[in-house]
């Protein structure tokens, strides 16, 4: 009973000792990655891109605005002469056309998210790329984003970002 009490000591002990070297050979380096996005080439196209997407959004919104104020004018200006059938049908063209603005806003919204993610995720995922690569090469076990603001401390030396822009070849 000793004897096996002690070989499972052993084990414990070992397993225990073998955790502590390998925890005490991990390597944390941090970069603040949003400044690495904003440093990335190919900035000025996207944001362009960008803007005149959301101008033509603009611009459709704005045409269904002044569809809208000319039939509520009309409607507001006429509606003491219009009989009970004409006003009616007039009310329910002014909904519509609420509800139509209310639903191009809404998918506006959307779109101008899903053309964001679409215009921003090849550069996202090549930085990423590049710090993978970085930490690979450097030995890195952990990389934190101290852009996200949790890296309360971190030593200036383990910060990788002038690594990584140099693997991206960005001054």
């Amino acid at each position: 009973m000793k004897k096996g009490f002690f070989i499972i000591s052993l084990i414990v002990l070992s397993l225990l000792s073998f955790n502590v070297s390998a925890q005490s050979k991990a390597k944390f380096g941090h970069i603040d990655f949003a400044k690495l996005y904003a440093d990335m080439p190919g900035q000025d196209s996207i944001k362009a891109v960008f803007e005149k997407f959301t101008q033509d959004l603009q611009e459709t919104f704005s045409e269904m605005t002044n569809e809208y104020q000319t039939k509520l004018q009309d409607y507001q200006s006429n509606m003491a002469t219009m009989s009970n059938l004409i006003r009616q049908n007039k009310e329910r063209e002014i909904m519509d056309i609420q509800t139509r603005m209310e639903n191009f806003r809404t998918q506006a919204e959307e779109e101008l998210q899903e053309k964001e993610a679409e215009l921003t995720a090849p550069i996202i995922e090549k930085a990423r790329e590049a710090v993978k690569a970085v930490a690979k090469e450097h030995g890195y076990t952990y990389i934190f984003n101290s852009s996200e603001g949790l890296l309360l401390y971190s030593d200036p030396g383990d910060d990788i970002m002038s690594l990584v822009k140099k693997k991206l070849g960005i001054d």
